[in-house]
């Protein structure tokens, strides 16, 4: 009961301050919002990178399978 109590008065108290302090509120998201932007940017360029380098050894790991089951396939013929 206490914290719906503590969050019913935090909700009106934050509304109330968003309505006093529009202004700064603004100013804070402008603030904001590029530094978030930057921050999940870097954070997908290191999932691009992680994943491409994943793929790549993926692929490299398929070849050496393909070529180690082509290996497992040829007859070997008898040398004279």
């Amino acid at each position: 009961m206490t914290a719906l109590i503590g969050g019913i008065v935090g909700v009106v108290l934050g509304v109330i301050g968003i309505i006093k302090w529009w202004s700064l509120f603004l100013k804070g998201l402008m603030a904001a919002v590029p530094f978030f932007l930057i921050l999940v940017g870097v954070i997908a360029i290191a999932a691009g990178i992680s994943d491409v380098k994943d793929r790549a050894e993926e692929a490299k790991e398929e070849k050496k399978a393909a070529l180690k089951e082509e290996k497992k396939e040829e007859p070997e013929t008898p040398q004279s």
